[in-house]
């Protein structure tokens, strides 16, 4: 900065624009407030259907969500301007407080074109002589120095907080300048560490990396800056070489405990950083992209896809490069594998080869199992993945079916879910205890439950959770059938259960659909339509429906029940959904158009018996378990059910055709996990309290073993559920409400176990 600049600088334009900068904070708050409680609140209690529902409901979210984004980025920069103002100032002051000292000291300070000059007074000489002269020319040379700082890492700051975003707002917040200016040092600091070769990164290097990767990970200014500064090639060549024990000895030895938090942060990292949108990120991205499939070194056999993978395993990963990185993965794929005839070599750990996963689960060779983990984080980009296509029917390859039932087998296209799910031939694989590996059909499951249900793998739905969208069914739909016709695909993969129990519970309005076994083709008679429009108004769906079979769906109920954690997911479910439905339809404020039918007796059966149907379906399925070969424990099946208390909040549960709780009015009572009383929670205390009191008996519950008993049970629960909804409404015939539902029950549940037993003789015992 120049001398006489800093001098003579009027700081009233920067203090307008930090005064405008507030003023616009105070505007863009009230923006915030109305579209969160008036746009977004109006646009999720909406009545939404059709298209609406899945795009201009979710569109009205995100836009909500940007005058949150705004008001974040607006504060950052008003902080990083209003603290550079005031370190100017500061540095001002500094400034002109040194020279009158030196005017004391009878020194004399000038400008000299950009810098400036210090002088003894020529009729007076200063104390100290050239001593006192050198020293005020280097403090005011400090002072000069730190305003060029502020100034410059001020503009750095603030470019690469408005270019993390080509459109909208970024959320990354600073308080002050340093905040930001330092999240660039240290970007800088760590990237130059993690550039140095293998054998010359120290255990003090690897300790700097892991604590300040961890500390800024989801900081975007450093973690774009990390990534890009680093380079994506360099990025590779880290991670494999300190994971070459003859290349990293030193860091291997002293730290080698310690590489899986390392790879968490750097994973942690890298997925931030993908997020933004500057032009040295995107072309950071490319690269990686089109390093894939590429040895990392003219030494190494290791590719490219083996070693990124393994840093996806933790964060929220962009979804462009998501989508970009699994097409090219899915070409190298078809490639090694010479279209999937066989397990694709060049993914099998073999001895010498170096550990790339450090989280004990799997070696890391196989790049499918980290990608796949990405993808259980980002459920667009999982959605689009296993959407897409694998091989067509015009391609080289061996795969056949039989579609017409004419006994001849011909080519099958085959979706990228059809091939992993199905299919694939995975590398053998071991963990850290020298098991087989389960993590990478566990991750596929996780990217499964993210790709059908639209939210990340392991969360529930929220209310800002959109209505399944075309893609998400289809999958839905494919997976079901999938199981369906083969149920080893789950069972002998139990680990896989509580993903596709997640999924399964979701699509509840979809699964009772289906067993109403009206016609959903287009060709149907219109009097198959007339039936088909009221079951669509008696399980009402708000975004696309995945159309299943019957049997399919009893099928598929049956296998995920043989799991405990698939059982409990779908049977809390189905509870809740149940008794949502008995609220929403009893409801004498529902319109007209949304009715099923007037005739409250027909209603109350009919949801009665179609809940009833499911849950009797998947006792089927319990009853398999605890009397197969695998000899589930009946204990385990009370306390999955019981532990769902822990993540059942306030009785959220599936809801009426959107995948959330939907309660029309409050009903008096205890409430899941402390939250306002309803129907549906209700209902699932009871359920709850049933369970947990049964899995403390020494014997364990006798459901599994006496069919009565899950009757008995399950009639409890639809008849307290319809009960309380007619409490709720204040409906005069409580008792024959209550009653109604006990027969529907009864029925459903039979129905359940004969249907099941006749579509399914193969995967079950007699009862």
């Amino acid at each position: 900065m120049d001398f006489e600049a800093l001098h003579s600088a009027s700081f009233k334009l920067l203090d307008d624009t930090v005064g405008d900068w507030t003023s616009m904070l105070t505007r863009l708050a009230e923006l915030k407030k109305d579209a969160q409680e008036g746009l977004h609140s109006r646009a999720t209690k909406a009545d939404w259907a059709g298209y609406n529902a899945t795009v201009s409901r979710e569109f009205i979210g995100k836009t909500a969500g940007e005058f949150g984004d705004a008001v974040v980025q607006a504060t950052s920069i008003r902080n990083i301007m209003r603290d550079t103002r005031d370190e100017l100032k500061t540095q001002q002051r500094l400034l002109k407080e040194a020279i009158e000292r030196g005017r004391g000291k009878n020194l004399t300070v000038s400008a000299n074109g950009g810098g400036f000059t210090v002088r003894e007074n020529p009729d007076k000489k200063a104390p100290g002589g050239q001593t006192d002269v050198d020293a005020l020319r280097d403090e005011l040379q400090g002072i000069l120095n730190k305003a060029t700082e502020i100034d410059t890492t001020a503009s750095t700051a603030l470019k690469a907080l408005v270019d993390l975003t080509d459109h909208g707002f970024s959320d990354a917040s600073y308080k002050n300048r340093d905040e930001a200016a330092n999240a660039v040092k240290e970007a800088e600091r760590l990237a130059a560490l993690a550039k140095k070769k293998p054998e010359d990164l120290t255990p003090g290097d690897f300790d700097a990396l892991r604590s300040g990767l961890e500390k800024y990970s989801g900081d975007e200014i450093f973690a774009e800056h990390f990534a890009t500064t680093l380079g994506p090639k360099e990025t590779l060549t880290f991670w494999a070489g300190i994971n070459d024990p003859r290349a990293a000895y030193q860091v291997g030895h002293e730290r080698v405990d310690q590489y899986d938090e390392l790879q968490k942060h750097l994973s942690l990292t890298l997925a931030t950083a993908s997020q933004a949108d500057t032009p040295e990120m995107s072309r950071w991205k490319y690269d990686m992209v089109s390093a894939g499939d590429q040895p990392i070194s003219k030494n190494s056999t290791t590719m490219g896809f083996q070693v990124m993978s393994n840093l996806m395993r933790w964060g929220n990963y962009d979804d462009r490069f998501l989508t970009d990185y699994g097409s090219k993965l899915i070409e190298t794929e078809k490639k090694l594998s010479d279209n999937g005839r066989h397990v694709p070599m060049a993914w099998q750990h073999m001895g010498m080869d170096p550990y790339l996963n450090r989280t004990g689960s799997d070696s890391g060779s196989d790049p499918m199992t980290g990608f796949l983990k990405a993808l259980s984080n980002s459920p667009d980009a999982a959605t689009d993945f296993f959407n897409g296509d694998f091989v067509t029917k015009d391609e080289d390859h061996e795969f056949e079916e039989d579609a017409d039932g004419n006994g001849k087998n011909e080519k099958r296209a085959l979706s990228n879910f059809d091939y992993l799910f199905e299919e694939r031939d995975w590398p053998q694989e071991r963990d850290g205890e020298g098991e087989d590996s389960i993590e990478g059909r566990n991750n596929l499951a996780m990217a499964l439950e993210a790709a059908t249900t639209g939210h990340p793998a392991g969360e529930l739905p929220t209310e800002d959770t959109p209505p399944h969208n075309p893609g998400q069914a289809k999958l839905m739909e494919s997976l079901v059938a999938s199981i369906s016709e083969d149920n080893k695909r789950l069972t002998e993969r139990g680990y896989m259960s509580d993903s596709i129990g997640q999924i399964a519970s979701e699509y509840l309005p979809d699964i009772n659909r289906a067993t109403t076994d009206t016609n959903p083709a287009p060709d149907a008679t219109q009097t198959e339509k007339e039936a088909r429009a009221r079951i669509q108004k008696l399980f009402p769906v708000a975004g696309s429906e995945a159309v299943m079979d019957h049997r399919d769906v009893s099928r598929f109920l049956l296998t995920v029940g043989q799991d405990p954690e698939g059982y409990a997911a779908v049977e809390v479910g189905q509870k809740a959904y149940m008794a949502n439905l008995m609220d929403y339809h009893l409801n004498p404020g529902l319109p007209a158009d949304q009715r099923y039918s007037d005739d409250k007796q027909l209603l109350v059966s009919e949801i009665a018996h179609a809940s009833s149907e499911v849950s009797g379906t998947l006792n089927v399925g319990r009853q398999e378990a605890v009397a197969g070969p695998a000899a589930e424990s009946d204990k385990k099946y009370e306390q999955s059910v019981a532990q769902w208390k822990n993540a059942v909040s306030g009785g959220i549960g599936t809801g009426i055709g959107v995948g959330v709780s939907f309660i029309a009015s409050p009903a008096v009572g205890a409430a899941v996990g402390g939250g306002a009383g309803t129907v549906s929670s209700l209902i699932l205390e009871e359920l709850f309290q049933d369970a947990e009191g049964s899995a403390k008996e020494a014997a364990g519950a006798k459901m599994g073993e006496d069919w009565e008993n899950g009757l008995d049970a399950n009639i409890k629960h639809t008849q307290n559920a319809a009960a309380e909804a007619a409490k709720a409404h204040r409906l005069p015939e409580e008792g024959d409400i209550a009653e109604w539902a006990r027969t529907g029950a009864r029925d459903g549940y039979q129905h359940g176990g004969d249907f099941s037993g006749r579509v399914a003789p193969e995967l079950q015992t007699d009862i």
